[in-house]
């Protein structure tokens, strides 16, 4: 008896790499970042809906792996991803990822995809939908304090979204500092390389904080903060590892995904447990203020939560409708019999 071939339902739709920069492309970088902001602010908006848990993390000396999980009640999504800022002395990523979303009703998987370059998008989008909520009207320059693989995500979104039209950049190593400066000459941003981080925020409205060591560090202190500007603090996203001085945040008032999850990881591990935070998806549904003054410093301590991969992964599977840009992988086994597993696999040695 030949075995049967496998039916639909065993598929799901998988995008490799490949693929994800075809779509990408496709669709263009800015309106993708722009799309996925809106994405992620609905999700926002249905906060409440969400199954919420800090990251399930495995912490070692070289750095951590992760699994990120939610769910709305209708799909489930996780995340799997790692941090190992060593990498790169190696020739390695720093941050590799994928993910999946599945069905609530039958547990089925529906789509399996890479998120290295996904999840750079996704952080990006987050900061600069953030940032439209919490940064100066007008805002047209930005520091960015590290040049690493996200700068020039968070370039782009901040142009796309929040109007930001210069750059001031710094980074420990001036080799990053020159691949962002070639890798975005032709996108129509001024492009100005610092020698210091205080040099970079000198007239800068939005401050972005992107750096990779996972140790306690001060790369702004409280002197180099003037007022009025928002900072989108980033680089911190596990325990040990931080980039402001606590005195910025005590001049500051903060603004975080999820709190559990940004006490352990965010720049607010180092401040006591009652520090007054308030979460974004309460200030997008209008029930918490965000900027509400020319002088106030705001904060957004980002560490990166699972509703945005779940944005993201709902966004994917969206835009791949009427595509052929990803491949149908066979990875469920579904008998005929769903009570005769074992049949289907003497079949097929059968046939």
């Amino acid at each position: 008896m030949t075995a049967p071939k496998p039916s639909d339902l065993a598929f799901i739709r998988f995008v490799s790499v490949e693929n994800m920069m075809r779509l990408v492309n496709s669709i263009g970088v800015e309106t993708a970042l722009r799309d996925l902001a809106r994405y992620i602010e609905d999700d926002f908006r249905r906060w409440t809906l969400f199954d919420k848990t800090p990251r399930v993390a495995s912490h070692s000396a070289e750095g951590v792996i992760e699994l990120m999980p939610t769910s709305d009640g209708v799909s489930y999504g996780f995340k799997y991803v790692n941090g190992h800022p060593k990498n790169t002395k190696s020739g390695l990523q720093t941050v590799t990822a994928f993910g999946l979303l599945a069905r609530v009703d039958t547990g089925y998987p529906e789509l399996l995809t890479e998120m290295t370059l996904l999840t750079a998008l996704r952080t990006a989008a987050t900061s600069a939908m953030v940032a439209r909520h919490l940064a100066p009207k007008g805002a047209t320059t930005m520091a960015m304090i590290g040049n690493g693989a996200q700068s020039e995500f968070q370039a782009l979104a901040m142009r796309a979204i929040c109007g930001i039209s210069e750059l001031r950049l710094y980074d420990i190593d001036p080799a990053a500092t020159a691949k962002l400066m070639r890798n975005l000459s032709d996108r129509g941003i001024g492009l100005t390389a610092c020698k210091t981080a205080q040099e970079a925020i000198e007239g800068a409205q939005i401050v972005t904080t992107c750096t990779a060591d996972k140790q306690y560090a001060t790369i702004l202190t409280d002197n180099m903060v003037g007022a009025g500007v928002h900072i989108n603090a980033i680089g911190g996203d596990c325990p040990g590892k931080t980039e402001l001085h606590g005195d910025i945040l005590r001049r500051s008032d903060v603004f975080v995904e999820y709190t559990p999850q940004t006490r352990i990881e965010g720049e607010i591990q180092q401040m006591p447990e009652d520090f007054p935070v308030t979460e974004m998806w309460q200030v997008i549904a209008g029930t918490a203020p965000g900027r509400t003054s020319d002088r106030q410093i705001t904060l957004f301590d980002g560490v990166g939560f699972a509703i945005e991969d779940f944005s993201a992964l709902c966004y994917i599977r969206d835009r791949l409708e009427g595509t052929d840009l990803f491949q149908r992988l066979d990875i469920i086994a579904d008998p005929d019999d769903p009570r005769d597993l074992f049949g289907m696999l003497s079949r097929a040695v059968q046939g």
